[in-house]
């Protein structure tokens, strides 16, 4: 502000310094031509710059005071302006950062989450395998031992049946006491009855 207010007084005290020889130039002219010029060195020159001096004071005071101090509101303005925005951009950067820290770590997340789905998955179908393969195991001797039984039973029947058949040709036999040729035909029928 000092150095302000000394540029403004040294202006000032120049612009006087500059005017002086021309207003002393003007005055001799007007004194060669007989009277009156344009400037005059008398009392009016002096009571002139005072009122130029006093205007100066007065435009310094009710417009350039407020209008540097406008001109400095301004530029506190502007200078805070430009400190909020390059911290809203500083801080926006670090929000991206944190965004993509969080989109990394999601992703890393989902896939842990799919490699422990896929391990999972593996696993049960392994076991749905093995629980098949043990289920078929189980069916196949269940037949076996069913068809073993249905065997079994088949011989059973068979046996009874040969037996019932050769009570019944002895029987015949007995009754009939027959020829050789006979007997022969009787035995051929009832061999023929069991290949069936």
């Amino acid at each position: 502000m000092l150095q302000r207010r000394s540029v403004w007084l040294g202006s000032i005290v120049s612009a006087c310094v500059m005017l002086l020889p021309a207003l002393a130039f003007a005055a001799s002219e007007g004194s060669e031509h007989g009277g009156g010029g344009l400037i005059s060195l008398d009392k009016s020159l002096i009571i002139q710059m005072l009122n130029f001096l006093i205007l100066l004071a007065i435009l310094h005071r009710l417009l350039y005071k407020p209008l540097l101090a406008k001109m400095q509101e301004r530029g506190v303005a502007i200078k805070t302006s430009l400190e909020a925005a390059e911290a809203a951009r500083a801080e926006a950067a670090r929000q991206q950062e944190e965004s993509a820290e969080r989109i990394r770590a999601a992703y890393a997340e989902a896939q842990s989450i799919r490699a422990a789905a896929l391990k999972e998955a593996a696993e049960e179908q392994r076991k749905l395998v093995e629980s098949a393969r043990r289920e078929a195991q189980l069916l196949v001797e269940s037949a076996r031992a069913q068809t073993e039984a249905d065997i079994r039973r088949a011989r059973e029947e068979l046996r009874r049946e040969v037996t019932d058949i050769a009570i019944a040709v002895a029987e015949k036999l007995v009754r009939k006491s027959l020829r050789d040729e006979e007997h022969r035909r009787i035995v051929d029928d009832a061999i023929a009855r069991i290949g069936r």
